[in-house]
């Protein structure tokens, strides 16, 4: 029984201990890793993928795909450096660029793939290449300046490290407060196998903080982008669990004929499914644009790629109706800590390519696997 439990967590937790595996053997590797400074580099370079991955485990819950968030980065920077020259304020062209570049690009993948049920990959992928040319012709083919300076606090300020430690606090105090209400309803209800079950999760939840604690206690803070990553992860984990828009995602992605039958509006849950992956994707690249104090029109290249990796790392099935939000920043998380291990190692970025690469391809043979159950 003991050995089957294992073998279960194990499995449910795969990569989770991918991460922790990954993390302690670069820590032994390099001594520089582990630093409180390093790692905050890390948190806020999975940030922009991160964003990106929210939507896009949507779309991929319901069996679709999404190639144009890397374009519509793109895009959404140039827009957003561009509409501050012409004299708008940070505050008046980040929601300007979100509603524009993010809200029409997602009602015009979403139309298309829901309307006239064209498959996602050609719709997005033309859409790929028309993102990328518009960010080439808008920025005239060059970098565009920053004219505001307070834009630069979007993508580099930080939460100074006494404030980010009451956020964390407060944080733990909320995730007792769940697991304490979750254990009285068991225990009522003669459930507390259940209740065991979720115990590594708040293991790991409190593992996390105290992490988080150490990093950004330690640093400057917390990053402004971070605290924006975690708070959008937030609010998609509670959708997707707790709201009957989610529901139908995990419907709809199970068996689209059977979601229609069951009186599921499948066109309006694509539509709003695509229209909230650009948006997200928009932010990121406002975020990035502030980062860089600058925009290009090649910003984001490959990024769809990175966000899909990070999905299916997580768990999430290419087929639809399984995964979840918490997957996924693990997914992101390994990506991000792979990437900087082997920069600080000094891998050709040829070579992080491959590598990526290959684990793309692991994490979908083993999603097949366990869909024909030849896994355990």
């Amino acid at each position: 029984m003991h050995r089957n439990g294992a073998i279960q967590f194990i499995k449910t937790n795969a990569t989770l201990i991918a991460l922790v595996v990954l993390t302690v053997a670069l820590a032994l590797i390099d001594p520089t890793f582990p630093t409180a400074r390093n790692l905050s580099n890390v948190a806020r370079q999975v940030t922009i993928v991160g964003i990106i991955g929210v939507g896009m485990t949507m779309v991929i819950l319901i069996a679709g795909i999404d190639l144009s968030v890397g374009s519509v980065v793109g895009v959404a920077a140039v827009v957003v450096t561009l509409l501050m020259q012409y004299g708008l304020s940070t505050w008046l062209a980040v929601p300007v660029t979100l509603l524009i570049v993010g809200g029409l690009i997602g009602l015009w993948n979403g139309f298309w793939i829901a309307h006239y049920r064209i498959p996602p990959f050609i719709i997005t992928l033309g859409m790929l290449t028309i993102g990328r040319g518009v960010a080439l012709s808008l920025s005239g083919g060059s970098s565009v300046p920053v004219a505001d300076p307070s834009f630069a606090a979007l993508g580099s300020a930080y939460i100074p490290p006494g404030p980010t430690l009451v956020l964390l606090a407060i944080a733990a105090l909320a995730g007792v407060t769940a697991l304490v209400r979750a254990a009285r309803d068991k225990s009522q209800a003669n459930t507390t196998s259940q209740f065991e079950k979720g115990l590594p999760g708040a293991v790991v939840t409190a593992a996390g903080l105290l992490l988080a604690a150490y990093v950004f206690g330690s640093s400057d803070g917390l990053p402004v982008p971070v605290a924006i990553f975690v708070a959008i992860a937030g609010v998609a984990i509670f959708v997707l669990g707790h709201t009957r828009f989610g529901r139908r995602l995990y419907a709809l992605g199970g068996n689209e004929e059977a979601a229609r039958l069951s009186g599921i509006n499948v066109y309006q849950t694509k539509m709003i499914v695509y229209v909230v992956v650009s948006v997200l994707s928009a932010l990121s690249g406002i975020l990035l644009a502030s980062r860089l104090n600058g925009a290009s029109p090649n910003l984001g290249t490959m990024f769809e790629l990175d966000a899909i990796a990070a999905v299916v790392i997580g768990g999430t099935s290419l087929s639809g109706g399984s995964g979840t939000i918490g997957g996924t920043i693990i997914g992101a998380l390994i990506i991000g800590v792979l990437n900087n291990g082997m920069s600080l190692l000094g891998v050709s970025s040829f070579y992080q390519l491959i590598i990526k690469g290959l684990i793309i391809s692991l994490a979908v043979w083993f999603d097949v696997l366990q869909k024909k159950n030849w896994v355990g």
